[in-house]
């Protein structure tokens, strides 16, 4: 039998109906790439064309190799295979649609049995991952999914299945090989006719242009979009703000030198051009709304709509955005001012994304039109904002206040120290961080380190600030604080608040922070515990689990530390580690009350409270007070502590139990 592309049908060539088949298809799928491609390209500039050997290697383990979609175990196995699968056999167009030019006169003879082996198995693979992908759609439908439309992605599960099924009997009608094509060699046992072996052929070629058609207009544009959106990947620490303005030396334009017209994004073509590849990137996977601690309170915000909103907004506006001009909606009102606001930017979104979509730039880039332009911002932020700007804290007491809680430690003040401990706000002036305060200096005094404190000197790191819209005031106290360090030569700084650790040790080297050594305060204790300045963290008559502050675990990779500060943990609560679920507290959320009913603090809460423990470790200060008021919320009685005050806690129990013998054996 002639090759299916050869034969007549109706005395019309086959080649002839393939060439308008693919004509059209490819056509359409040209043009609707170039389209978003003109789109993307519409963005701000953004340099994303550094670091080549971490952009390589990102995309090796990150588009090729998966791992982050092989996260989820069901899901992403079924994804891989599919992706997988379609790499192998993607090779096979070019023999299907030349009628076999590619295997015999291109393709070296040594390399055709091998060829052919890896063809078959991509296709077997994909239909595995089809099928499985069906089942669990149809059959063992997750929640998530369930009461929402499966048309498009069923009807892109046909196609699979269509495609990698028809090549298995048009393989049987071309002597497969026992060794290289058992499939085909099975299916050829069977003896199809040719007939059949024909209509195999055009359901798998017209599968094939349906599915190039589809692509571009559905959400398997990431198919086409996510290799770019993970080569162009912030490659910078997480969660690390750019400055309103960067010099030719690369650092931030201080304020003095500042000379911008606005603020932030309000316009579409002021997003960058890599944020708005995420939009044809989204799979659609959920995974980001999945984690979302506002969403799962009930709030407006979803981390996926945010990104689809962008796309949409483009395709809704192509005439008009590709003239130039500007819509009468602005995207601000596309993506919603409810749920701007609601975002605490932990990042989890950011983590989960199989395909590396930064959905919280985009939230903190608006808001710093909404705050420092438009002035449309919850009023609640201007009590803390107005406290920053007066007296460098969010709570409003005076500067000379600032190291009273150190008085009677003996302690140096406003002296050049190798530690210099970062208090912070909250430290500085609430009862209850003060104690972890307290705690964290009289370990380091303990160690025998050479460590002291600002005092009045210090100024809020500006994360409030920052995360809330306010750059302009995040940058004063910022500048302000760096003039303070380079006068007391400051080189090394711990810190115990997770904000001020990220804020200080991966922001400030915009700002002449390059050389500052920043270390949480689990970091250094651990650290000092495995010189043997300190004894290690023993397990004694409490039951304790451990919640990961975002900025500490997920965003700041300090997992283990504190862990180890305090001798392990007795229960680890369902989400830890970098999947830990936030207290609700971040990205200003801190300073903005929420409605009762939609409290992100009360869902830790119960999770925590789940576990079992009496006591809830923590490492950050507004954690502790969010758990804390969380727990009483849902009426459940738990002590939350943090790690240092956990561990100077049996320090001090074991000296009283060491006199207490000595004072028996003296009687």
């Amino acid at each position: 039998m002639g090759h299916p592309l050869l034969l007549n049908y109706g005395g019309v060539p086959g080649w002839t109906i393939l060439l308008l088949l693919g004509s059209i298809s490819i056509g359409s799928f040209v043009y609707q790439v170039q389209k978003a491609t003109r789109l993307v390209m519409l963005g701000a500039s953004d340099n994303r064309f550094d670091s080549w050997g971490v952009r390589v290697k990102e995309v090796l383990s990150g588009w090729l190799g998966q791992k982050k979609v092989l996260r989820d175990k069901v899901a992403g196995t079924m994804h891989v295979m599919m992706f997988w699968g379609f790499l192998m056999l993607g090779s096979d167009m070019f023999d299907l649609a030349t009628a076999n030019y590619f295997s015999e006169n291109i393709l070296p003879s040594s390399l055709i049995g091998p060829w052919n082996g890896m063809v078959e198995f991509g296709y077997f693979i994909a239909l595995l991952g089809c099928i499985a992908a069906f089942l669990r759609r149809a059959v063992f439908t997750p929640e998530k999914l369930k009461g929402k439309s499966q048309l498009e992605g069923n009807f892109i599960l046909f196609l699979i299945f269509t495609i990698t099924t028809t090549s298995f009997i048009v393989e049987s009608g071309e002597t497969p090989s026992t060794t290289w094509e058992p499939i085909g060699s099975w299916v050829a046992s069977m003896a199809l006719t040719s007939n059949a072996i024909v209509g195999a052929y055009w359901a798998h070629m017209v599968a094939i242009c349906t599915f190039l058609v589809l692509i571009p207009i559905s959400k398997h544009m990431h198919l086409v979009m996510a290799f770019p959106n993970v080569f162009f990947h912030n490659t910078q620490a997480m969660a690390k703000m750019q400055p309103l303005a960067v010099g030719e030396d690369g650092k931030a334009v201080s304020l003095d030198d500042l000379d911008i017209e606005t603020f932030g994004v309000s316009e579409y073509t002021q997003l960058t051009w890599r944020q708005l590849i995420d939009g044809w990137a989204c799979t659609t996977c959920v995974r980001c709304q999945d984690v979302c601690p506002a969403y799962e309170s009930g709030k407006s915000l979803n981390p996926m709509k945010i990104v689809h909103n962008v796309r949409d907004y483009a395709n809704e506006y192509a005439p008009i955005l590709l003239k130039g001009e500007s819509p009468e909606e602005s995207i601000v009102a596309r993506l919603t001012p409810e749920a701007i606001w609601a975002c605490t930017t932990c990042h989890a979104c950011v983590d989960a994304c199989p395909v590396y979509i930064e959905h919280v730039e985009k939230i903190t880039d608006v808001r710093r039109h909404l705050m420092m332009e438009a002035m449309e911002y919850p009023e609640q932020l201007n009590v803390a904002l107005g406290n920053l700007e007066t007296n460098s804290n969010p709570y409003g007491f005076g500067a000379h206040e600032r190291g009273d809680w150190a008085s009677d430690l003996g302690i140096k003040i406003g002296e050049p120290a190798e530690y210099i401990y970062f208090v912070g706000c909250a430290a500085s002036f609430d009862e209850g961080a003060q104690k972890v305060a307290r705690s964290t200096i009289s370990l380091l005094q303990q160690a025998g380190l050479d460590v002291g404190i600002l005092g009045m000197q210090e100024g809020c790191s500006g994360d409030p600030a920052r995360r809330a819209g306010n750059e302009y005031l995040f940058q004063m106290l910022a500048e302000t604080n760096m003039m303070t360090f380079q006068e007391l030569g400051v080189k090394k700084i711990v810190a115990s608040c997770p904000h001020c650790f990220h804020t200080l040790g991966k922001e400030y080297g915009d700002y002449g922070g390059d050389e500052l050594e920043v270390l949480h305060h689990s970091e250094l204790i651990a650290s000092l515990q495995k010189e043997g300045k300190l004894p290690n963290g023993a397990v004694n008559e409490r039951n304790i689990t451990y919640h990961d502050p975002c900025y500490l675990g997920r965003i700041g990779g300090v997992m283990q530390e504190p862990r180890d500060v305090i001798g392990g943990v007795g229960t680890e609560v369902e989400r830890h580690g970098q999947d830990s679920f936030c207290c609700g507290a971040g990205g200003a959320q801190m300073w903005l009350e929420e409605d009762p009913d939609k409290r992100v603090n009360e869902i830790r809460a119960k999770e925590l409270a789940a576990t079992g423990c009496d006591t809830v470790a923590v490492g950050c200060p507004f954690c502790s007070v969010m758990i804390d008021d969380g727990l009483k919320s849902i009426g459940k009685e738990m002590e939350v502590m943090d790690i240092a005050e956990l561990l100077w806690e049996q320090i001090k129990a074991k000296d009283e139990e060491i006199q207490a013998t000595i004072t028996a054996e003296e009687e």
